[in-house]
């Protein structure tokens, strides 16, 4: 095969990802040289993306080139690159995927851990994404967001000149550039929390379509599974005729042979945005299905029942009260200490502390535990971790799956030959704790119990949601369900209350506000 010339833009993000193709390329016995184009993304610096024209902003005279045989191959950001091709060019190959996870780079005066993202408040952060910024406002609605356009490294500077509080960054271009960070406080934003664009993390290498020679040479790179999962994502997108200015964002993985996808989407950058989880077997009709539950026609639940007390401005009533949706909270259990001094001893030798539940984080601070600067944090979920950082503690383990399971898995494989503290309800079914390597030492500490409350009023909401399996047992003491009304578990041990009845429910992908609204947001009412 002849010597292949790659186009690519020029920024320094860019120019690795073509550097990085053609060592690929000579990997297979492919010799290419590179030609740098200007895009009108990089011309225009003054305006945000999405009072630019058209779209393609970053691709179009990649393309053009790629047309008129100037270029033999286009290495795109996938997420850059339009859902529709102009005729004539096809996606030859999409390698594997980096990382979709979003980095939030916070100046270290500007943190507070005790808030969500870490940071203080009215921060100042720079994106020039409308769907990055309607997700930010819809976590922290009191952030100052501000446009931020450059290539990464003149980004961070601009944050480094205090232009800024904070910045959010793709975490893959930040790694795939080798840049030092560690003068930021750097909030690690996962997927399934903040989620990504479209093909995010994923590079696309673009040819002419009658190029059959190099389309056949360069299946070597390409990696099908994450073509199928960006696919999913490409095409949410598509049905949706949206582009880089949509605030919408899309994630697929697939996770023990079934395929995972989050999606969040606002009609605007200051609008709330809606967040919906799906699971399926196959990626057929996947897309169809996601963008059918955002249709306006769709019929909603009209009331919610929660067993647990929901704060005025916490996430899950704002996402509820954005689709019109009546809340009824109420605890239907009560808490008390059962430790109302602690022996201050037991912590001078504790490696880790594990937290199973909000309360077993505020009533173990509330006992002013003296700890050792080596003690880490582990917590079931995002729950637990906004609870700890009320503490200005910051978690060194989050359970990222409601799968309780999977959970005290990830955990184990940290403690082997370490002491952990286990705060915990008297009542606790210690999951955790029974999967722990043999020779991780285990400190329990019962702190709190729980009392079921009597004669608790029958709820008629269109949907039910349990926190706890004490929750269940405290309703259905005294209740039964309505016909047609819809159940929603939080955790493994609650469902396992429903298993047992013989009950139907929804069980969260996260047991957090926002796994909370997302199951809301994908019940069906008939």
């Amino acid at each position: 095969m002849k010597k292949l010339t790659i186009g690519t833009r020029g920024s320094d993000l860019a120019l690795w990802q073509a550097n990085h193709i053609k060592d690929e390329l000579a990997l297979i016995g492919i010799e290419a040289e590179i030609k740098i184009i200007k895009t009108q993304g990089d011309k225009i610096l003054n305006l945000r993306l999405d009072k630019l024209e058209g779209k393609g902003f970053f691709t179009k005279e990649l393309e053009e080139e790629l047309l008129g045989g100037t270029i033999d191959l286009a290495v795109h950001c996938l997420k850059d690159l339009p859902t529709t091709h102009p005729a004539g060019l096809t996606i030859a190959a999409i390698p594997p995927r980096e990382e979709a996870t979003e980095y939030l780079l916070i100046l270290k005066d500007c943190v507070d851990v005790s808030q969500k993202l870490s940071l203080k408040k009215g921060a100042m952060v720079g994106t020039s994404s409308n769907r990055r910024k309607a997700q930010l406002l819809g976590l922290r609605s009191d952030l100052e967001i501000e446009d931020l356009r450059g290539n990464v490294p003149t980004r961070i500077q601009k944050l480094r000149d205090e232009d800024y509080d904070a910045i959010m960054l793709a975490k893959a271009g930040i790694k795939r550039l080798g840049l030092d960070v560690s003068e930021f406080h750097v909030e690690e934003l996962e997927p399934t929390e903040f989620v990504p664009a479209p093909a995010q993390g994923a590079l696309a290498i673009q040819i002419r379509e009658n190029d059959t020679e190099l389309f056949n040479a360069l299946q070597k790179l390409h990696d099908p599974a994450t073509a199928e999962e960006v696919g999913v994502e490409r095409k949410v997108l598509n049905i949706f005729e949206g582009g880089c200015h949509m605030p919408l964002g899309c994630y697929c993985k697939k996770e023990d042979g079934a395929f995972e996808v989050w999606t969040s989407k606002a009609e605007t950058a200051e609008d709330f945005p809606e967040r919906l989880f799906l699971r399926a077997e196959t990626t057929e009709g996947l897309a169809e299905k996601i963008v059918a539950k955002f249709s306006k026609e769709r019929k909603k639940p009209a009331k919610v029942f929660i067993s647990r007390e929901i704060g005025e401005h916490s996430y899950f009533r704002k996402a509820l009260e954005n689709n019109n949706i009546e809340i009824e909270g109420r605890s239907l259990i009560r808490t008390f200490p059962i430790v109302t001094v602690l022996d201050q001893f037991i912590l001078k030798n504790i490696d880790w502390i594990f937290f199973s539940s909000r309360n077993s984080v505020e009533y173990f601070f509330n006992l002013k535990p003296q700890l050792p600067k080596k003690t880490q944090f582990g917590v079931v979920g995002r729950g637990s971790e906004d609870a700890l950082r009320k503490f200005g503690h910051f978690a060194d383990f989050v359970g990222t799956s409601g799968d309780i399971t999977e959970v005290a898995d990830d955990f184990a494989k940290l403690v082997s030959g370490k002491n952990v503290l286990f705060p915990r309800a008297q009542d606790s079914l210690q999951s955790i704790q029974k999967s722990l390597p043999a020779d991780a030492k285990i400190i329990d500490l019962p702190i709190y119990e729980t009392v079921i409350e009597e004669d608790i009023d029958q709820s008629y909401a269109d949907v039910l949601i349990f926190t706890s399996p004490s929750n269940v047992d405290a309703y259905f003491a005294d209740n039964l369900l309505e016909p047609g009304q819809q159940v929603i578990a939080i955790g493994n041990s609650t469902g396992k209350k429903f298993d047992e009845m013989g009950v139907t429910y929804a069980l969260p992908y996260s047991p957090d506000e926002i796994g909370l609204a997302e199951a809301v947001f994908g019940i069906e009412i008939k």
